[in-house]
């Protein structure tokens, strides 16, 4: 039997959907949401809009004001704890008299992890924690992992016909899937930290890995994996904010990349490990620049690559009512298994149609 109310779960509803209304603007931080309730009346909300902007319960404190003390403070993520680039929301809650805090998740955080709980409870507030938290997690899965595993939430975005086919064998692949499914990869862009590609696709296709939608929008950073640094200094990649282009490479030779830099990329050099780029490193360094959630766009071998390395944790799998025949390319470049045994498993989370296209959200089994 649960011990939160439906009057519990109402709130902490609401406060899950302010939290979503920030869901392409707060990178690098989480998505979190708040509403403050006294005597079963909603008397503050707020969400986390941007990075060194007030966090969702200050401004759900603001908007009460001193009706505040004695009330109920939802939130989808504890408070912080900790000096960043505001001032501890805990302490704001002590000050404000908050009676009780219902949260939904414990921060992953290791600079607050508790220690927000601890501050309320050493202050008298009651805390209770649990409420709707495979909701909460789900608002913040690129934050998790960046904070509990050290790497990024890896999503692999694909779109191919009806067998299994992305694109001719000459390369050619505009378009298999319809408008509708283009743009809603640029919203899957528009909540990335970063979109991953490899020297191949770059090459092939010359793609500019914006966000094109109306209104105005966060750009990701654009990583690609650049074995033998062969990215043209002309590539659109590079057309709008340079700055937000990293380039891997196994090229250790500063003089080979002062032309890319002087244009404003960033170029690392990453080991190999037989004849390949480190893909765990990359990944690692990208957490180090604050990448929550990375989407990749990307050909057959560097989606096999990831998916073998046990780096892939989503693909978002556009399938479209066409067909490319058995010679056209696949989704992934994987070793041959001689038994059904040694077949890769993915569980399906989400079905939807775009226009004519299926999309599957597909995570491999453990």
């Amino acid at each position: 039997m649960s011990d939160f109310s439906a009057e519990d779960h109402r709130h902490m509803g609401e406060a899950l959907r302010l939290a979503e209304l920030g869901l392409y603007t707060t990178d690098p931080n989480p998505r979190v949401g708040a509403v403050l309730v006294k005597d079963g009346k909603v008397i503050g909300r707020g969400f986390h809009k941007f990075a060194g902007e007030a966090h969702a319960e200050l401004l759900a404190l603001q908007e009460a004001g001193a009706a505040a003390k004695g009330a109920t403070l939802y939130l989808t993520l504890e408070p912080c704890s900790h000096q960043g680039k505001t001032p501890p929301c805990a302490d704001a809650v002590v000050k404000a008299g908050v009676a009780k805090v219902v949260a939904a998740m414990t921060d992953p955080n290791p600079q607050v992890s508790g220690k927000g709980f601890e501050k309320l409870k050493a202050a008298g507030i009651a805390v209770s924690e649990g409420l709707m938290a495979a909701q909460a997690k789900a608002l913040n899965p690129g934050f998790i992992s960046r904070m509990t595993r050290g790497r990024p939430w890896v999503r692999s975005k694909l779109a191919c016909s009806m067998d299994g086919r992305t694109a001719l064998a000459n390369g050619e692949s505009k378009w298999i899937s319809c408008d509708a499914s283009r743009e809603d990869v640029h919203r899957w862009r528009a909540r990335s930290s970063a979109v991953l590609t490899g020297i191949g696709t770059l090459l092939a296709d010359d793609p500019t890995f914006t966000v094109r939608l109306p209104g105005e929008w966060r750009q990701p950073k654009k990583i690609i994996v650049d074995t033998n640094l062969s990215t043209p200094l002309d590539a659109k990649v590079f057309k709008l904010n340079p700055d937000l282009v990293f380039i891997a490479t196994g090229v250790d030779d500063p003089e080979e990349h002062e032309a890319l830099n002087a244009i404003g990329a960033n170029v690392q050099v990453f080991p190999e490990r037989r004849g390949f780029m480190d893909l765990k490193d990359i990944l690692e360094t990208m957490a180090e620049l604050e990448c929550n959630e990375v989407l990749m766009e990307a050909g057959a071998g560097m989606n096999g690559a990831l998916l073998e390395a046990g780096l892939l944790d989503e693909l978002i799998l556009y399938v479209c009512p066409s067909l490319l025949g058995d010679k056209a390319r696949g989704m992934f470049s994987l070793p041959g298994i001689s038994s059904m045994s040694e077949r890769r498993e993915l569980e399906i989370v989400d079905v939807r149609m775009f226009d004519k296209d299926l999309r599957l959200i597909l995570r491999p089994k453990a």
